[in-house]
């Protein structure tokens, strides 16, 4: 009742000193602005409005800013959520009364991100978003490459590929075959060197010959590089960055190079997973046995899984009601 008395007063007052604007552009003007603001109070003044106001601090999550960590290394941003009180109250005016489910959500930006960190090497994602990526390092095993692109396909996954400058080379087809699947290509070095031990203008050279290779095949630029076996200095990530490209590592590896049993394998990376997982593999006998298993499993916990500029991406995945 006193929702509809407020209203009818607004209007009220409003269509009165609309009787004296006729022909007069200035009133008009001063009427509209003086029609938004009674408006406004109506529906601030409105039981249902102020309800919405009093909820909206139970969703509202803060942004996380990226940060470098001590031991983590570089850990990308994560949007925050709040309630569009606005947008709400347009959605559940028309019915009165206050739904939870209706609520409108909009996200909110880190202060820091990823990008504006010092050049730092990134082991996972950030903590709070459930997603991980499958980080495939690619200098050999061709023979199982088709088997693991059709496990991938079938589940609808998409992952980043590490591709040797060189295996590109030697490979161009299988090479096509990993980007016109829908995968993410990343620069893994042109002979798979120990890059920790290379001077500096052979990182340059390692780094430059990759992505001429990988642009003249298949006519992507990779923003992630991946050393080799994981060896790398601070002046590798440095002269890496200078290639606007950033330095991926790992946070659980499958250790399929030695040939495990496949569901040990697939065991063992299900209980080390974490949300922002960054998974480490290869395309060995254990990955492509394995492989479906793995993607069910990941999923069947709650993961998403994407290429790394996905996991590196601040966007929320879901928000408000829909969180756990």
């Amino acid at each position: 009742m006193k929702r509809m008395y407020l209203q009818w007063f607004a209007f009220l007052f409003i269509f009165i000193i609309s009787i004296g604007s006729i022909q007069n552009p200035f009133a008009t003007e001063y009427i509209d602005g003086v029609k938004e603001e009674s408006i406004s109070v109506a529906k601030m003044a409105d039981p249902l409005y102020e309800k919405i106001q009093s909820q909206a601090k139970k969703y509202e999550k803060p942004a996380i800013d990226a940060i470098v960590d001590k031991v983590w290394k570089a850990i990308p941003g994560y949007n925050g959520v709040k309630v569009d009180i606005e947008a709400s109250y347009e959605k559940m005016k028309d019915d009165g009364q206050f739904n939870p489910h209706k609520l409108v959500f909009k996200e909110t930006k880190p202060s820091v991100h990823l990008e504006d960190l010092p050049p730092a090497p990134i082991y996972k994602g950030n903590p709070e978003k459930s997603m991980v990526t499958l980080l495939v390092n690619v200098a050999w095993g061709n023979e199982y490459l088709p088997s693991m692109l059709k496990v991938m396909k079938k589940h609808e996954v998409k992952s980043t590929f590490f591709l040797d400058g060189s295996w590109v080379k030697d490979n161009p087809k299988l090479a096509k075959m990993i980007l016109e699947e829908g995968h993410e290509i990343g620069n893994h070095a042109y002979s798979h060197p120990d890059m920790k031990s290379l001077t500096a203008a052979r990182i340059t050279e390692e780094l430059q010959k990759t992505n001429e290779v990988i642009e003249a095949t298949l006519d992507v630029t990779p923003k992630w590089f991946a050393p080799p076996s994981g060896s790398f200095r601070q002046e590798v990530v440095d002269i890496a960055s200078t290639m606007d490209m950033g330095t991926i590592m790992w946070s659980v590896d499958t250790v399929d190079w030695r040939k495990p049993e496949p569901h040990t394998m697939v065991q063992n990376v299900l209980n080390k997973v974490h949300p922002g997982a960054m998974i480490l593999m290869h395309p060995t006998s254990s990955t492509a046995a394995g492989l479906d298993q793995l993607i069910i499993g990941l999923k069947s916990k709650g993961y998403q899984i994407g290429t790394v500029t996905q996991l590196m991406d601040e966007s929320r995945l879901s928000f408000g009601i829909n969180e756990d």
